[in-house]
């Protein structure tokens, strides 16, 4: 089993937590430590774990200490959770990228069937391939969701980098890839190609100043998730204090901490990595406190997914050519919407499946205008 391979938590990360309060994270976590054995996963529900990997990486071959990021987040407060969390230490590189890749899809296989939310941090974009591979493994359809500055579906020959992954899993085989969303992106960063393949696709892609306007469009593709992959590329140098290691424009550090909130609220979130991360002492305080925010997510889910619609407030609105049915829970205020297969339009055939929306879907539906988002899916499902 590949958590065997997790190598424990280095001594000078831990000497000074004796001497912090009893109240801080890292005295309220289980630690993969020399003195600890792999903590026991039964009854745990979120796993911390650092990766290296950055042999396949288009941008950069530094690796990034995980160590550093631990010290600051072990002595933050954590919320009023009544979660079990565990900090399993860090997979050590394989020979080759691609045995890197294998260990991390059976950490993943095994995690998933305990119902364990592990979170990647470190190593290169193109570490989110062997979680879509668990997908595959378990035949299940699934939603992608990547923060990040671009598309990353260029192609260099049969390489997979930190810059193509994406190409890899649309042709991997099977395919179960149902969607994938670009959250943050910037038109610069993506080529024309990379545009068309999007639209070709039907898949879903926000732009970063969408993102910085309103954060909370982005919630129900987090909604819909299963793997969420932040790049750290995508945030502006004031979130990290380096121009040398930042980007002009980007996500700011209180926007990027709400979008690791929605990761963490989700219901059906199964992996989340955090990647290409530049070392700054400013970058491990903002990493620290986003995987405190996504945590705090967890913590307060509203266990909506399965979606069961007998709880829900129903609205049917008239358009032109169709009618469109939302559903709006009174508990979490969160919409969804309803797709319905109607080609073949008889009780034995008609189908239909909820996407989660915003009530700005609903708004637009009102003024006979269809959601991009509902009709993206339409295209992928129908």
């Amino acid at each position: 089993m590949s958590l065997e391979l997790l190598i424990p938590i280095e001594r000078e990360t831990l000497v000074g937590l004796s001497l912090l309060p009893k109240q801080i994270i890292g005295k309220n976590i289980s630690i993969h430590s020399k003195a600890n054995e792999l903590p026991e996963l039964k009854g745990l529900q979120i796993a911390l774990i650092g990766l290296n990997e950055f042999r396949n990486s288009y941008y950069t071959n530094t690796s990034y200490d995980v160590n550093q990021f631990r010290k600051v987040f072990y002595e933050l407060y954590p919320g009023n959770w009544n979660l079990k969390i565990a900090d399993l230490g860090d997979l050590p590189n394989g020979e080759k990228a691609e045995d890197t890749y294998f260990a991390i899809k059976e950490i993943g296989i095994h995690l998933k069937k305990m119902n364990i939310i592990p979170i990647f941090i470190g190593g290169s974009h193109d570490l989110l391939f062997p979680l879509y591979q668990v997908f595959q493994k378990f035949d299940q359809l699934a939603n992608i969701v990547s923060v990040d500055r671009s598309y990353d579906f260029s192609q260099e020959d049969e390489l997979i980098s930190g810059r193509s992954y994406m190409s890899r899993i649309i042709m991997d085989k099977p395919n179960v890839l149902n969607n994938y969303t670009n959250i943050g992106f910037q038109t610069y960063f993506c080529a024309l190609e990379e545009k068309d393949l999007m639209e070709k696709l039907y898949f879903d892609g926000i732009r970063l100043g969408q993102v910085l306007d309103d954060p909370a469009v982005a919630e129900p593709a987090f909604r819909d998730a299963d793997i969420v992959g932040f790049d750290m590329k995508c945030v502006s140098w004031q979130a990290i204090a380096d121009p040398l290691k930042g980007q002009p424009n980007g996500i700011d550090s209180r926007t990027i901490c709400r979008l690791t909130r929605y990761a963490g609220i989700s219901d059906r979130i199964s992996f989340m990595g955090i990647c290409e991360i530049p070392s700054t002492p400013m970058t491990n305080q903002l990493l620290a406190q986003m995987i405190w925010y996504f945590i705090e997510g967890v913590q307060y889910r509203f266990e909506e997914y399965p979606v069961n619609t007998n709880d829900f407030s129903k609205y049917s609105v008239t358009l032109s050519d169709q009618i469109m049915v939302f559903y709006k829970s009174e508990n979490s205020q969160r919409w969804w919407m309803e797709l319905t297969n109607n080609s073949h339009l008889n009780n034995k055939t008609k189908t239909k499946a909820l996407l989660a929306c915003t009530e700005k879907d609903y708004q637009e539906a009102i003024h006979d205008k269809i959601p991009e988002r509902w009709y993206n899916a339409m295209k992928r499902i129908w």
